[in-house]
């Protein structure tokens, strides 16, 4: 199978069939050996009926004990010897299957990390959940036809070269067999293709839903939208489970189908190949053959079924991982180096400008607005941006992701031992570490573990609350240190001590170099260089957070109406693990 470090290849994205084939060409040793054991195992399935025949006609007929035994030995001997190739069919048939299930997950998991930032803005969090849950494993399921399903089409050939020794009549019956199969069964697949299609596609959205609501239901709660969002939920949760029973009945068909026909296959020709011996035109040993190679038969004819069920379901599975992997990471085609020294940096579109070694607030009414400006000024959208004079996407990003860090107020956090979270890919000391984690007020946070900087956190740091996860996010930004920090929304979660202890901090932890955050807390606005007070993502006011209160009403109504709803509603972090989201629940 894939090596945990190997390349997994560049995958064939021109549709679904062709990155399943892509899958096979993958591991062509692998997948010849599932075939040829695939078809041994299967052709020596027929070899039984055959050995029967000759002990019956050579043997039981003629009383001829020597013969008995010869062909009885015989088929002792390949049933043993098929059943082993039976284990070694299934062993390398999950070899293949378990490779393209590992190799699916690099591909996808390796083009994610190359969207980066540009992942959850072009594909949905369901989408991606979806493909990891479920079409993963449908993917590596479909190519079971490359065992079974080859090793059904030769076993079905050779039972038909069989039978023709046996009748041409009964040889005609059973070539016509699978043609009927796919008349019957071909509509069914093609159903099941676009039924299956619309299922995952609801699913995704139902996914994300979930995903929305298990991280702020409390906050929903709080401002009494939990019902609405229920409804909406409850909803989209009824027409999944209608589209899955439109699934389920156009599979329980099929499978009915791979079931029944084969069995109608086999009462015909029984029947067939038994007026044929009543008339004397077959012996009692080709009866028996006859019968055998049609019990046979039917698990050819079974797999046939089951083989286009699975290849439908993989397709559509195959075709949602490609949808994926053409989304392509934004367009990196800067040539100009960035400013030697820092510089400011200039946002056209809502007039804001940063100058270098400055602490900046920006403040507006419709957190978007400020979020639109960071991410702009990070460079994680569209802009006319400007770094020193120079346009900020005609500087390699590489660059200006070195020197410009965007710190999200929920950006993920990865499951480990605290010091490799907040460390990131470089090896910090315990006393830097510390420095950050005292600049971001996150001492009771590191003593409150049992082992301190060495404690387990869990993915998403669901064993912290929501303030102590927000202070683990700043300690991971400030530990990078970047010569510009755009921090969204650092202390939204924090009790009123802990945000002005954490402003106080931040303002001499950053003490010469850039920082941007967004807020419209007055603990946080009091200690910063500048405010911006936008409106309609625009630059309306600049000044100092107490010039600002004095002279402009419409900054002056923004931050106090947060005071108002801060001193009604009492501190929004009661101590440790306490966060803003359990007080609105």
């Amino acid at each position: 199978m894939i090596d945990a470090y190997e390349d997994p290849g560049t995958p064939d994205r021109r549709g679904g069939w062709w990155y399943l084939w892509w899958l096979v060409l993958r591991q062509p040793w692998r997948s010849a050996a599932g075939a040829l054991l695939g078809s041994v195992w299967m052709v020596l399935l027929a070899a039984a009926p055959y050995l029967m025949a000759r002990a019956v006609d050579e043997g039981l007929e003629t009383g001829d004990m020597g013969a008995l035994g010869l062909w009885t030995g015989l088929l002792v001997v390949v049933g043993a010897f098929n059943a082993w190739l039976g284990v070694m069919r299934h062993r390398t048939m999950t070899r293949v299957r378990m490779d393209a299930n590992f190799r699916t997950v690099k591909v996808v998991v390796g083009h994610a990390v190359r969207l980066g930032a540009a992942l959850p803005r072009r594909v949905g969090a369901g989408e991606v959940m979806t493909i990891g849950v479920g079409d993963v494993q449908q993917i590596s399921s479909s190519l079971t036809v490359i065992g079974p399903g080859v090793g059904a089409v030769v076993a079905y050939l050779v039972v038909a070269g069989l039978l023709l020794t046996v009748s041409t009549q009964l040889t005609v019956v059973v070539l016509l067999g699978v043609p009927l199969v796919a008349v019957l069964v071909g509509p069914l697949m093609v159903r099941l293709q676009g039924t299956e299609a619309e299922y995952r596609e609801r699913q995704g959205v139902l996914t994300a839903r979930i995903g929305d609501l298990a991280g702020g239901l409390r906050v929903l709660n709080g401002l009494g939208g939990k019902g609405l969002v229920a409804d909406a939920f409850r909803r989209d949760s009824t027409r999944l489970r209608e589209q899955g029973y439109r699934v389920g009945a156009v599979t329980s068909w099929l499978q009915a189908l791979g079931v029944g026909l084969p069995t109608l296959y086999l009462a015909v020709v029984t029947w067939m190949a038994a007026r044929m011996a009543a008339q004397g035109t077959l012996t009692v040993g080709q009866l028996v053959s006859v019968y055998g190679y049609v019990a046979v038969l039917v698990r050819p004819v079974a797999y046939f079924v089951d083989w286009g069920y699975q290849l439908g379901r993989g397709v559509v599975a195959a075709r949602r991982v490609v949808r994926l992997l053409r989304v392509e990471p934004e367009p990196d085609d800067g040539v100009c180096d960035a400013p030697a020294e820092p510089s400011v940096l200039y946002d056209p579109a809502s007039g804001v400008r940063v100058p270098p070694g400055r602490l900046i607030a920006l403040a507006g009414a419709r957190p978007a607005d400020t979020a639109a400006v960071v991410d702009r000024l990070g460079r994680y959208a569209p802009s006319d941006v400007t770094w020193g004079g120079v346009r900020l996407d005609e500087v390699p990003l590489p660059q200006v992701r070195a020197r410009i860090l965007v710190a999200e107020h929920e950006a993920d956090l990865f499951a480990g031992p605290l010091r490799e979270l907040v460390g990131g890919r470089g090896e910090p000391g315990d006393e830097e570490i510390m420095a950050a984690v005292r600049a971001a007020a996150a001492e009771d946070l590191v003593r409150g573990l049992p082992d301190g900087l060495d404690s387990a956190v869990d993915e998403q740091g669901r064993n912290l609350s929501g303030g102590q996860r927000q202070r683990v996010r700043l300690v991971r930004a400030l530990l990078a240190a970047p010569e510009v920090l755009l921090a969204v929304e650092p202390t939204s979660a924090l009790d009123a001590h802990t945000e002005a202890a954490v402003a106080t901090r931040l303002r001499d932890a950053r003490r010469g170099r850039t920082t941007v955050v967004t807020t419209t807390s007055p603990l946080v606005l009091d200690r910063v260089d500048t405010v911006l007070h936008l409106v309609d993502g625009k630059v309306a006011a600049s000044g100092s957070h107490r010039r600002l209160l004095a002279q402009e009403p419409g900054y002056r109504a923004l931050v106090t109406r947060d005071a108002d709803i801060e001193e009604e509603a009492g501190p929004r972090e009661d101590g440790p693990g306490r966060d803003a989201e359990e007080v609105l629940g």
